[in-house]
């Protein structure tokens, strides 16, 4: 389906999910906001999607905790309207009830949850505009209980029903709200977050997988085009998971 002329706001845009959902995007021929901390990144997200013959995007290095307002506006700015948001920026920690910081979990909530809140609030006026809709990327961890990851679960649960409380409340407003769940999914989140050797990580959790493999940033953007796209889904959390939920996680 075709975006062209729509103008899609992504956060978290410079690696992974995002960058991956933006090129996806712009090729469908959307005009894509990329929102990210680090400017480096950004600008080579942006030069892929240039080469790829798509529109040029607008790039905004940004704190989403703390300049919601200046991304929303420098997207109204450049582009004149908005017709998608797309909140995926995040961060992944392991900590439980017995190795817990409080810093650590305000930083994962700010960023995870309350940044979300923030960014969705300031965007709705100009999405009732354009009858847009919004897409939060959520994660398996929603809805499944890990206990070495407690922080990332609670924020990730109240993105859920974050989603749902938001669909409700837009619907009169002609604002769709939807949200993917993914399960694993090759990504840079998780050497960050501290994992050193991240294709043994994989492999093990393959066999949580009923496809048999765990997911591509292919998988999770095609889920997110569904979802943009679909006029009559609305309120729902995609699991994009291979069938994890499905079986549980063998712990």
């Amino acid at each position: 389906m075709s975006l062209t002329g729509k103008v899609v706001l992504i956060t978290g845009a410079s690696s992974g999910i995002g960058a991956d959902a933006a090129r996806h995007l712009a090729k469908l021929g959307a005009k894509v906001s990329l929102v990210g901390r680090n400017q480096k990144r950004l600008n080579e997200v942006a030069e892929k999607i240039i080469n790829d013959g798509s529109p040029t995007p607008l790039s905004i290095a940004a704190d989403v905790t703390q300049e919601s307002q200046r991304i929303v506006d420098e997207t109204i700015n450049h582009f004149g309207q908005l017709d998608v948001l797309i909140n995926n920026a995040g961060i992944f920690i392991s900590d439980s009830l017995d190795a817990f910081d409080i810093n650590e979990y305000d930083r994962v909530m700010n960023i995870n949850l309350r940044s979300v809140v923030c960014l969705t609030h300031l965007a709705v006026p100009h999405l009732e505009k354009t009858k847009g809709n919004i897409v939060n990327v959520s994660s398996d961890a929603g809805t499944l209980p890990y206990d070495v990851y407690l922080s990332y679960c609670i924020s990730k649960a109240g993105i859920n029903h974050f989603t749902k409380c938001a669909a409700v409340g837009l619907a009169s407003k002609g604002i769709r709200v939807n949200a993917i769940n993914p399960g694993d999914i090759r990504t840079p989140i998780f050497a960050l977050a501290g994992v050193t050797d991240t294709e043994k990580y994989f492999e093990e959790a393959t066999k949580n997988y009923l496809v048999g493999r765990v997911g591509e940033v292919s998988d999770t953007s095609a889920a997110i085009e569904y979802l943009v796209t679909q006029s009559f889904i609305n309120g729902i959390l995609l699991p994009v998971d291979g069938g994890l939920t499905c079986s549980g996680p063998k712990h």
